[in-house]
């Protein structure tokens, strides 16, 4: 219990920015260039109706520049605060002293008395709340950037399986089996790892953590009851989001991180978090002010000083991060810092990352600043950055991110993948190119396979199981009459809209969903997988279901017993995929001979072992043949038919090499897929590849000695 009492203040300092637990009290740090006065207010709650004491600061005392900064003398750790500014209101500014702003350095917010909807008046009623608490690590557990050469992580980059999942939605369905107060928390995933681990995959990508708005929703939705479920409306950079925690109220909310991260630690496993440091949930002109409208809106935003200082929107959000304005970039490359080193993740994936290469008039930048500082800060040497590499106005920039770190979610394997396997014709020359790792994009720049995280499926659109059921989106639920969410899926149903019985086309849905699947773990680059997809989860055809945190959007554990054979068929492809360096390759294939197994690399075939012929309009059928690159590893020989007949594909001979057959597609559980030591070899020069199936063959071979790495 906080004692109501009028605590002492002195000048404070200007750094580090937000709170600070010292011995004798706690210092209060916030920047804002134009407010000419400001005022810190202390809560007993998170819900108190009044503040206990408000400490206006004197310009002259508590500013340094644009800091304001005061110390309270004797502050416990438990109470809550808000800041108001008083500042002009033109030009791009929007000061209020009405408002009650939340610390946008906090680590632990309250949105307990949020209400977005609220008119303008009783704003401390409504406003968010930070709370006092001391996150700092001790010195002796963060490690040094000397301790380990700088790229060194549990797994090297090209080795990287990546698991996308809501934190909230992996838990919460009741056939979690975790207890009410867990379910849907940083906790209760905890209980999920050792599931998460045995399927093979090496990273979990979450989607995102830092505090967000959940009643950032237009009307309509908000009128169905229904809420923002994804996250993608942040408000609070430095705060885990205080509703996947079991402790907020106690500002727990970084600790309970902590917890998790350690665990996926100690399991092996690394976690990146998809960070939105493109918008925020103030939104445009008509949004509610949070915090960094109230303290600095013409210098986050872009905003346009020739149209009344409206917001530009480049995101579809209604506003967009200022993010190469020099304040701006300090702060957000601080803050991933802060994630970094503080609460321990091993990567960042960047929503609409686009959004970031553009300079403080929203033109694109060569050399983004922000960008080349996330790709050259120490702190963040050995953590994985992504880019979703475009925006919502058209900046679309895969293979165009700069350096060595800077992998892209390729939108274009993804679409070519679905438009292949669901049967379209005359693509296989650059369906072999996205197989090899997209070197159209990445090799000109001095790139590697690995800057190309493939993907089929991913939280934004159709599941996999729904890519093979459904024609068109179904998105009534949303309350947006369908108009919502993507309209070209590039997906087909197999014969039938949506839920059926016929057990013809199940049969094909399950096997297309194979076919996926091995498609991408077969090809060069880092795979990454929808969760739920390894158990054929569906959303009933709704691909924008970022407000469904309902049964509709959750994971439902039933589906692991009902659908163990495609758990078992991804488990085993992701094994395939990690006994196989040739999969793996930190350079492109070049088709040229190896020296230590004398053949190619790769070697490309059509129906036949002839060179394909890349230019048919009609082709339906690619095969290749992968090098082995590391002793003990076998060859493989890939065979992709797509059309609908049958055909009888020869195997390729190759000196001392005996193939056996270790995927079809074409068969049934358990015989789909094959582990290594129950593999039979294959006894005749060819094999009978059925209709839309992939068959994978590995070539068991010996060499007296090879070096430990090679390719």
């Amino acid at each position: 219990m906080v004692e109501k009492t009028q605590y002492r203040v002195r000048e404070g300092s200007r750094f580090p920015r937000g709170v600070t637990v010292c011995p004798g009290g706690v210092n209060f740090s916030v920047i804002s260039r134009g407010a000419i006065g400001i005022a810190l207010q202390l809560y007993e709650a998170a819900d108190s109706e009044t503040p206990f004491q408000v400490i206006e600061l004197d310009p002259k005392v508590n500013r340094t520049y644009i800091v304001w900064h005061v110390f309270v003398e004797d502050l416990p750790e438990g109470v809550w605060y808000t800041w108001r500014a008083w500042g002009p209101r033109n030009n791009g500014q929007r000061f209020d002293p009405d408002i009650e702003l939340v610390d946008p350095w906090t680590t632990a917010v309250s949105d307990r008395l949020w209400d977005r909807w609220a008119d303008g008046s009783g704003q401390s009623v409504r406003s968010m709340r930070a709370m006092v608490v001391d996150n700092r690590r001790p010195v002796s557990d963060v490690p040094m950037p000397c301790e380990r050469d700088p790229g060194d992580t549990i797994y090297r980059a090209e080795e990287a399986v990546i698991y996308e999942l809501h934190v909230g939605g992996f838990t919460r369905h009741p056939s979690a089996g975790v207890d009410a107060p867990r379910r849907g928390t940083f906790l209760g995933l905890i209980e999920k790892i050792p599931y998460i681990k045995a399927l093979g995959v090496t990273h979990v990508e979450l989607l995102p953590v830092m505090a967000f708005d959940e009643d950032d929703v237009p009307p309509a939705v908000a009128a169905r009851g229904l809420r923002n479920y994804w996250g993608y409306s942040p408000h609070s950079f430095y705060s885990p989001h205080p509703a996947y925690c079991v402790r907020p109220d106690r500002g727990e909310h970084v600790a309970e991180f902590r917890d998790m991260v350690e665990a996926f630690h100690d399991a092996g496993l690394e976690v990146i978090i998809d960070v939105v440091i493109n918008h925020t949930a103030e939104g445009g002109a008509d949004g509610p002010t949070i915090n960094f409208k109230g303290l600095g809106n013409e210098i986050f935003y872009h905003v346009d000083p020739e149209h009344g200082y409206a917001y530009r929107d480049y995101t579809g959000c209604g506003n967009t991060i200022n993010a190469n304005q020099p304040m701006v970039s300090a702060f957000l490359l601080e803050c991933l810092e802060f994630w970094a080193t503080e609460i321990g993740v091993d990567g960042f994936r960047f929503d609409l990352a686009s959004v970031l290469c553009r300079d403080v008039n929203g033109e694109p930048m060569e050399n983004p600043p922000i960008v080349w500082s996330i790709e050259l800060s120490p702190l963040l040497a050995r953590k994985r950055i992504i880019a979703e590499a475009w925006d919502a106005a058209g900046l679309y920039q895969v293979g165009r991110f700069p350096g060595y770190r800077w992998s892209e979610w390729n939108g274009r394997y993804r679409d070519v993948m679905r438009r292949f396997v669901r049967g379209d014709r005359g693509i296989v020359a650059e369906v072999a190119t996205r197989i090899g790792g997209s070197s159209d994009y990445y090799q000109p720049a001095d790139r590697h396979p690995f800057n190309s995280v493939n993907f089929i499926t991913c939280h934004d659109g159709f599941t996999l199981w729904d890519l093979v059921s459904y024609n068109r989106k179904h998105n009534e639920a949303n309350g947006e009459n369908n108009r919502d969410g993507h309209n070209d899926n590039l997906s087909w149903n197999c014969g039938a809209e949506g839920e059926t019985t016929n057990p013809q086309v199940l049969a094909l849905r399950r096997k297309q969903a194979r076919n996926f699947m091995a498609v991408l773990m077969l090809s060069q680059g880092n795979p990454m997988i929808l969760a739920g997809d390894e158990v054929l989860r569906s959303q009933r055809g709704n691909n924008n279901a970022w407000c469904q945190n309902n049964e509709l959007g959750w994971f439902d554990w039933d589906l692991v017993e009902k659908n163990a054979d495609m758990l078992r068929f991804t488990r085993e492809m992701i094994a395939l995929r990690r006994r196989h360096p040739s999969l793996m390759r930190r350079q492109f294939l070049n088709g040229e001979v190896l020296t230590l197994t004398g053949i190619p690399d790769i070697r490309w075939y059509g129906a036949d072992l002839q060179p394909p012929e890349w230019d048919d309009p009609v082709a339906q059928v690619l095969a290749f043949t992968l090098s082995a690159i590391r002793e003990g590893e076998t060859h493989l020989h890939v065979i992709l038919n797509m059309s609908d007949l049958d055909m009888m594909a020869p195997v390729p001979s190759l000196p001392g090499v005996e193939w056996h057959p270790v995927v079809d597609t074409g068969r049934q559980s358990p015989d789909d897929i094959t582990p290594p030591d129950h593999a039979v070899p294959l006894a005749t020069s060819d094999y009978k590849v059925r209709e839309r199936s992939i068959v994978v063959l590995e070539g068991a071979w010996s060499i007296a000695r090879l070096p430990a790495t090679q390719g």
